[in-house]
């Protein structure tokens, strides 16, 4: 695959002092960079991975996605020529703005505005801070986590996104909602289409290393009152997560344990248990798809349906016990 991460996310015409408190306050993230005009936010060694733009030059938000290197990023371009996709080669400027070597950014086919880069730049000199007590954000080679958008229809953006971009089909759920999934890496999907009717963004996606660090921000997000979804696990990427309701009006979430997939072997699939085993209530649903919701979740209930838990080595201790439903997997 050309794009092998998402690299940073973008959102113009937002207040950058509410957007401060909030990304520092509830999800941890270190402020690197602040002015009247813009916000740079980090997460780990990359110099920057959020930002906030008073700017509306660049459309509501945009999403860097990364290539391995200036051969990678070449090579998409000969796709985009071929596919017959306009482009345009930004310049030294704005690369300086993203902390990248170089990059070049499209449009969807319903308008959003992707960048492509390579040579993100590292501080390695100061370690990462964040704003509040976190174990930190898991990124690395899965990038910056996954990005999910809301479409008129799914059959209109999916082709550029496949065929164009190559991201894989993860899997997909037709109840209560439409909704594909993609991967570029090991992340189970760092990409998702929903269809709700109209074109926009549903979330970001960030994961915490800890599930502690979740549940710690589900209390401030509650006491702050900006829970969107309510704590839950997701069916498909095995998430443990809550979304919470942003200034720009989008959803993050915030999540741990997200499932690892091996992108050379996987094959996808329809999966009908719905979006969540348990959990998630979505208050953005119609009442008759949240009630359908719920009765897929009161039928995962009732079939039994559980998952393992992805863990990292360090980061668990193993109990005296055998659970029989793992033993038989």
């Amino acid at each position: 695959m050309l794009v092998k991460a998402l690299g940073y996310v973008g959102f113009c015409g937002q207040d950058t002092q509410e957007w401060s408190a909030f990304t520092q306050k509830i999800l941890g993230m270190q402020v690197v960079d602040a002015t009247d005009s813009k916000l740079y936010l980090r997460m780990d060694e990359r110099q920057q991975r959020l930002i906030i733009d008073k700017d509306n030059k660049h459309g509501q938000q945009f999403f860097g996605w990364e290539v391995e290197d200036a051969a990678a990023l070449e090579a998409l371009i000969q796709r985009l020529e071929e596919h017959q996709v306009p482009y345009v080669k930004e310049s030294k400027a704005l690369a300086d703005e993203r902390c990248v070597k170089e990059l070049i950014s499209i449009k969807d086919p319903v308008g959003n505005r992707l960048e492509f880069f390579y040579g993100a730049s590292l501080d390695l000199v100061s370690p990462f801070a964040p704003s509040r007590s976190i174990s930190g954000f898991r990124t690395a080679s899965q990038g910056l986590g996954h990005a999910v958008l809301t479409v008129e229809k799914i059959e209109a953006v999916m082709p550029f996104y496949q065929d164009v971009l190559g991201f894989k089909l993860s899997d997909y759920a037709l109840r209560p909602f439409r909704a594909f999934f993609f991967h570029v890496n090991t992340r189970h999907h760092s990409f998702a289409l929903v269809e709700t009717g109209t074109n926009g963004v549903h979330h970001l996606m960030v994961e915490l290393y800890s599930l502690d660090d979740v549940g710690q921000g589900y209390d401030i997000a509650i006491n702050e009152d900006k829970v969107g979804v309510t704590l839950g696990r997701h069916s498909n990427d095995f998430m443990t997560s809550f979304y919470m309701k942003t200034p720009a009006g989008i959803m993050i979430e915030y999540g741990w344990g997200g499932r690892e997939i091996d992108p050379t072997t996987w094959e996808s699939f329809e999966c009908t248990l719905g979006p969540s085993l348990w959990g998630h209530e979505r208050s953005w649903l119609p009442a008759e798809k949240r009630a359908e919701a719920l009765a897929l979740r009161l039928q995962a209930a009732a079939e039994g349906n559980r998952e393992p838990v992805y863990v990292m080595e360090g980061n668990y201790r193993t109990m005296q016990d055998v659970c029989p439903w793992v033993s038989k997997a």
